[in-house]
């Protein structure tokens, strides 16, 4: 019995071992997470893009003296203190805006990932009493979405990966992206803008000369071996992209082997990052929802279920006064909704262990939060509440809503016929086992 219980207990931990190394799991709520966060900021941007001066730049409150000394005291990361200059402050808003969209269609999305994430940290931390919460969500998913691959479907990666099935040829675009952003790098490197080591990085005693360095590096060293597919091992190639390559036979000469040997360790890493990456979103969601719920257990408006009442009641959270007068009205719905909200947030990551019931608290959690846009006029906290909670949608719903969605755009722009099933999404690596992931 021993024996038979320590061979199922290897078994076990051999195909856990397999599974996360052997393919990226959950790629269509990495993407969704993506497409979310993404627009989520673009939105924002967009909106506040008259205000931007007084939000993030010369003219705010917070004046640039004001941002630079309070960086110097926490170690902040935001390239907006690098100059006082309006002319930088437009050039880093704009390329915010870029980033963004280039994130939301899933155009080079390694290094769209990687300037989002600066965009987001560089004007939130040049301001940071600018916000309603939903900026701290933002922020931390710039930092978790560098690390996943997010764009292996439902992106233009996806697209020209099975445009060029080969994976190989030039890629005069990525290398021109490439070698630019290394020399920006590079002159902010000599510049000391960013060290490489210090309490200024996103961990303790590395700096952020280090890290974009490192993933710099990282992208050259894949698009080195782009062309050569790991046996077994789904492909995911180019420049900048998160997905394309080949699934062919290129040689068996030793520099040849040397290649697949390094794409194969580089494709198991980027695999291993990223499962890990997709673990700490979900443990982030479940960590926001049960503190958010716990703290409220403490309140004693909560306690006695008049909590909603008081935001219905101000002006500031009233953008339409009748509605918010109706449901303020009414001590009733007052309780229900105070007393919802405590349960909902409290049971939540409990209800992970039954997807039934995941699911159904986590369709009440959405419609909670575009409650919330429209009654109280939060819209883009709700936008991206509801961008982290579609990290556990199931597969199959995101499945049918990536066809309906390819239907429909089909509908608005009519294609040749041998191109009709371009828009359906991309199947990742182990189709036969996507339905059923870790998230869903």
């Amino acid at each position: 019995m021993a024996r038979r219980f320590a061979a199922r207990a290897d078994r076990a931990v051999v195909d856990g071992i397999t599974k996360v190394t052997d393919r990226a799991l959950g790629p269509y709520q990495t993407a969704i997470v993506r497409i979310g966060f993404s627009f989520t900021w673009l939105a924002f941007l967009l909106f506040e893009w008259p205000n931007r001066h007084e939000l993030y730049g010369p003219d705010g409150p917070w004046s640039w003296e004001l941002g630079r000394r309070l960086i110097e005291s926490n170690h902040a990361f935001t390239v907006l203190l690098w100059s006082d200059s309006t002319v930088w402050f437009e050039v880093v808003y704009a390329l915010a805006v870029l980033s963004s969209a280039a994130l939301l269609v899933g155009w080079r999305t390694r290094t769209a990932s990687v300037l989002f994430m600066i965009g987001v940290l560089s004007l939130q931390n040049r301001s940071v009493f600018m916000g309603d919460g939903g900026d701290n969500v933002i922020h931390l998913m710039a930092i978790y979405l560098v690390l996943t691959r997010c764009g292996r479907v439902w992106s233009l990666d996806a697209r020209r990966a099975r445009q060029r099935a080969d994976g190989a040829g030039a890629d005069p675009v990525g290398v021109a992206l490439w070698a630019l952003l290394g020399a920006a790098l590079a002159v902010a490197t000599v510049r000391g803008e960013v060290g490489w080591f210090g309490d200024d990085g996103p961990v303790p005693f590395v700096g952020w000369a280090t890290v974009l360095w490192t993933l710099w590096a990282v992208h050259g060293l894949w698009w080195a071996v782009r062309s050569v597919p790991p046996a077994g091992v789904g492909t995911d190639g180019g420049t900048g992209g998160d997905t394309g390559g080949a699934d062919r036979d290129t040689g068996t000469g030793g520099g040849t082997d040397r290649k697949a040997d390094v794409r194969r360790l580089m494709d198991v890493l980027g695999n291993v990052v990223h499962n890990a990456a997709l673990l700490v979103i979900m443990v982030e969601v479940c960590l926001i929802y049960a503190t958010a719920g716990w703290y409220k257990i403490q309140g004693s408006r909560w306690q006695d279920g008049t909590a909603v009442y008081y935001p219905l009641h101000l002006d500031y959270f009233t953008p339409w006064p009748a509605l918010s007068e109706l449901l303020g009205g009414s001590g009733l719905m007052i309780m229900v909704l105070s007393y919802g909200t405590v349960i909902v947030q409290v049971a939540f990551p409990f209800t992970l262990f039954n997807r039934r019931v995941k699911n159904v608290l986590l369709a009440v959690m959405m419609l909670e939060h575009a409650s919330i846009a429209v009654v109280l006029g939060l819209p883009f906290f709700s936008l991206a509440m509801i961008a982290a909670d579609a990290v556990f949608l199931p597969t199959v719903f995101l499945v049918w809503l990536g066809g309906r969605t390819s239907r429909w755009a089909g509908r608005l722009r009519p294609r040749p016929r041998e191109t009709a099933d371009e828009g359906k999404p991309e199947e990742p690596d182990g189709a036969p086992d996507s339905a059923r992931t870790l998230v869903g």
